[in-house]
């Protein structure tokens, strides 16, 4: 069974930092593509970042880079999303997401989702 488990959400002050946390199993780690969609009620999921497992590259969509970095650890098959300086408009439920094409984290056609931690950006 696949499974993409989010974690490290919460609430945050305008300007700080979290760490989401992805863990994956069900599936061969090395040959997907694993990143962070976010979705605002009211609006369409946006991409917010993929990394390649196997070979480490990453993708940002705007808004997200410069302040976002996105890694793994392979032998926890787990990806990261470090998120900094952060702002209200960053809020919103971020779910973890699979795919075995790179190009489907542009278009949101992702073969597997989690099932979402929030992220509140308030003071």
């Amino acid at each position: 069974e696949v499974q993409l488990v989010e974690s490290g959400g919460g609430l945050v002050q305008p300007g700080g930092s979290l760490r989401l946390s992805c863990e994956a199993s069900g599936f061969d780690f090395l040959r997907y593509v694993v990143g962070f969609f976010r979705q605002v009620p009211g609006k369409e999921r946006e991409g917010v970042s993929c990394i390649s497992t196997g070979d480490g590259a990453s993708y940002y969509a705007n808004p997200a880079k410069g302040r976002s970095t996105i890694s793994r650890d392979i032998a926890k098959k787990t990806v990261y999303l470090q998120m900094n300086n952060l702002k209200p408009e960053d809020a919103g439920v971020y779910f973890c997401v699979a795919a075995v094409e790179k190009s489907k984290c542009a278009t949101g056609d992702m073969e597997y989702w989690g099932k979402g931690t929030l992220v509140t950006v308030s003071s």
